[in-house]
């Protein structure tokens, strides 16, 4: 066998025209600009919209840095099927560069008018589940990087240097709505007020306006974001909230003056026990309560390493009896502050242990946003920080970030995923990287797929369906 000369009209990337078509469908590109507006004087190349657009399809189809953007543009039949120029690395972080807070604050408003677009496509008792109740969580994440040259990096509680994304979602949806790129030792709680705000309004405003009429609008967030200035936030945006709670000295005394039977079995949390107090910190909302879960730890669990994180959880003379043996047993605490109505009675905690349960088990699902951070690094690129020049590198977490939005608006307008989000590996599995060949016959270009079923033709077919709807 020998190697013959190579044939440009062979892909290894067909799916990109599902991206080409999904983003020509809800005109993704048009939005983006209409939001960030022009980076250049003069109108000519790459829009910023394209921009976002061809970083987000790299990402997608497996780029994990800038200069990825070079091995692709190698791909003839790929650069010839993609709805948005794939620019040479050069040119892209060039065009990033020109991206300042007016820009950036204009991608979020692109991001809520598809957000928009993607839920008006949606079928009818789609749209109804998701008014039923809205969630926004907040959370960030570390990116370590290396090099001392990065700009907007510093050194975290773990020693490393790092860029800090700081999100908000729309949990029951899986999209991003708002975002800012920090340092390693930024705090993220002087932030989360105008956080939570910016992603509110990036989800679709009859869906707000359903859920705030309805007390179904609700904010969560953990123990770093344990502050008064987000509850109030929360409550001026008329939404509730839970924030996990520090583990402090007034938290462990509201935790012992719970009764014993005041624990009931928690909802789909084997060993756990939830309860509720009347205890609000100072200077929180009217309303605030605290719920309280523990969980039985066995001594013999419990390691004998004082940096052990279980270890913090366990009241302190629980932890000492365990340790020395003369308790068989000890519990692991966690606190969440909310105003969520436990029943109909002002100030009446303890009235609707269902209701408390409920909201118990709906707090433990904060890790949606989670499961969108590590698509965001694992499905995507946000797991580097390619550039040392800060504004590229928030353009990048912004491809990420809309890499993970388009994916899951692909996934959900066209059904293809009936259990849920697909992780964006399978993705590009079964869908992005497939290889096939770019051939023209009558002044058409038709792909030539490998033998088998594929997922491609039947996406392909509800895209363009959804273009007859709009």
């Amino acid at each position: 066998m020998r190697i013959g000369a190579p044939d440009p009209s062979l892909t290894a990337t067909s799916g990109i025209t599902a991206i080409a078509e999904f983003v020509e469908a809800l005109d993704v590109v048009g939005r983006l600009d209409s939001g960030i507006g022009s980076l250049k004087k003069r109108e000519r190349g790459a829009s910023a919209g394209e921009l976002l657009v061809g970083l987000a399809q790299s990402q997608l189809l497996g780029a994990d840095a800038l200069v990825s953007l070079d091995r692709q543009r190698a791909d003839v039949a790929a650069v010839e099927l993609s709805v948005v120029p794939v620019l040479a690395s050069t040119t892209a972080a060039g065009l990033a560069r020109r991206f300042g807070p007016e820009q950036l604050a204009g991608v979020e408003t692109g991001a809520a008018d598809l957000a928009d677009r993607g839920f008006g496509l949606l079928p009818a008792d789609r749209k109804v589940a998701l008014s039923a109740k809205v969630t926004l969580d907040l959370d960030s994440t570390d990116v370590e990087v290396y090099g001392s040259k990065k700009q907007g990096v510093a050194y975290n509680y773990a020693g490393q240097r790092a860029g800090r994304p700081h999100l908000a979602t729309w949990a029951e949806a899986g999209l991003t709505t708002a975002a800012d790129l920090l340092a390693g030792n930024d705090d993220v709680r002087p932030r989360a007020a105008d956080m939570l705000r910016r992603g509110l309004a990036g989800i679709p405003e009859p869906v707000r306006d359903t859920a705030r009429a309805g007390d179904r609008l609700r904010a969560r967030a953990d123990a770093g974001y344990f502050t008064a200035d987000l509850a109030d936030a929360a409550v001026e945006q008329g939404c509730d909230f839970a924030i996990a709670a520090k583990r402090n000295t007034a938290m462990w005394r509201a935790y012992a003056s719970i009764e014993t039977d005041g624990w009931v079995d928690a909802i789909g949390m084997p060993g756990a026990q939830v309860a509720a107090v009347d205890y609000a910190p100072a200077g929180w909302p009217d309303g605030t309560y605290t719920i309280v879960r523990r969980v039985r730890v066995e001594a013999e669990a419990i390691s004998a390493d004082p940096r052990s994180r279980r270890r913090r959880t366990i009241d302190k003379d629980q932890l000492a009896l365990a340790l020395e043996g003369t308790a068989t047993h000890a519990y692991a605490v966690s606190f969440i502050v909310t105003n969520i109505p436990a029943n109909d009675r002002p100030g009446d905690t303890t009235g609707n242990a269902e209701t408390i349960l409920e909201v118990e088990a709906w707090f433990r699902r904060r890790t949606d946003i989670e499961d969108r951070i590590r698509e965001a690094k694992l499905g995507a690129a946000l797991r580097k920080l390619p550039s040392g020049d800060q504004a590229v590198n928030t353009v990048w977490m912004w491809a990420a970030l809309l890499a993970g939005n388009l994916s899951t608006l692909l996934q959900a307008l066209t059904g293809i995923d009936e259990h849920g989000r697909a992780h964006a590996a399978r993705m590009r599995h079964e869908l992005l990287c497939v290889p096939a060949r770019l051939v023209r016959h009558q002044r058409r270009l038709i792909l030539r797929l490998p033998p088998g079923d594929h997922l491609l033709p039947v996406v392909l077919t509800r895209i363009r369906e959804l273009g007859t709807a709009a």
